[in-house]
């Protein structure tokens, strides 16, 4: 299986090119074995580029214990440069398939190569109903729940996948890898959540950790930058452009009173190609 390794802000994904080249088969089992970062090649999971009849391409994507998310930021930017990069389609604007629906991304080219990436996110889930969480509120805003023993508020918003913001006065000293599985699989969650700390610095500045649905502790989550966002809106503590220190990068976000979508600007880059010899 020949593959490509590229990352977003080190949230690092094995990348397969299907419009080129056969589909994968069993994606699930084979997104756990590429994904150990000892017996495989390494990553966060994996991701198929594949034909669309819709889209430049369509972005399939799954996390390393296999199961099948429907959106990743990061992921996506990094399919709009592959895309590019490798001749699917030569544009700097791209239509791209996901979980979420058909996606705009606009492109930043040097030198033939693309760099950075803005990605047109669409508008944010508000109804509790269809993050999903069983929580009050439309959205749940600083709304209390226990998991893990413990109780937090957070402000639940999806972006085709389901995302909680917890706020913190100093978001280091969270101990995310022993909290984060309990947030993840609370019941509030009927399809488990992607949970984030943040320390908010200004209206403008925040930073956050993230621990990952399918994935646990990443260096980067663009839908949960994405989120952080919204969230800081509906709760009063950040305006509408808000620059997300992450542990890998920076994001810059927009949640647009224009047109009330979300708008994400990083980069993208590739690290290197192989072939598998495991598929």
């Amino acid at each position: 299986m020949r593959f490509t390794k590229m990352h977003g802000l080190g949230n690092d994904y094995v990348y397969v090119d299907c419009v080129n080249g056969p589909p994968v088969a069993d994606p699930a089992a084979v997104a756990v074995k590429v994904s150990d970062r000892h017996f495989g090649i390494g990553g966060d999971g994996l991701i198929l580029i594949c034909p669309s009849e819709v889209a430049d391409a369509r972005m399939r994507m799954f996390n390393a214990d296999g199961s099948e998310s429907e959106m990743c930021g990061n992921g996506l930017r990094c399919v709009a440069k592959f895309v590019h990069d490798h001749g699917i389609a030569r544009k700097p604007t791209l239509k791209l398939e996901t979980g979420r629906g058909v996606l705009t991304v606009d492109l930043e080219v040097k030198n033939g190569k693309a760099e950075r990436v803005r990605v047109n996110m669409g508008t944010p889930i508000l109804k509790s109903a269809d993050i999903p969480t069983t929580l009050p509120g439309d959205p749940p805003v600083d709304t209390e729940f226990s998991a893990g023993g413990q109780s937090y508020r957070g402000t639940c918003v999806s972006m085709g996948n389901p995302h909680v913001t917890i706020y913190t006065a100093d978001v280091k000293a969270v101990p995310l890898e022993a909290v984060g599985p309990g947030i993840e699989h609370a019941a509030v969650f009927p399809r488990r959540i992607n949970a984030h700390f943040v320390q908010v610095h200004s209206p403008t500045e925040v930073t956050m950790r993230t621990w990952e649905r399918g994935s646990g502790i990443t260096l980067a989550c663009g839908t949960g930058a994405c989120a952080v966002c919204v969230a800081g809106v509906l709760t009063g503590r950040t305006g509408r452009k808000l620059l997300a220190h992450l542990p890998g990068g920076d994001l810059e976000l927009e949640w647009s009173e224009a047109d009330g979508c979300v708008y994400m600007t990083g980069p993208a880059t590739e690290v290197f190609t192989g072939e598998w010899a495991g598929a």
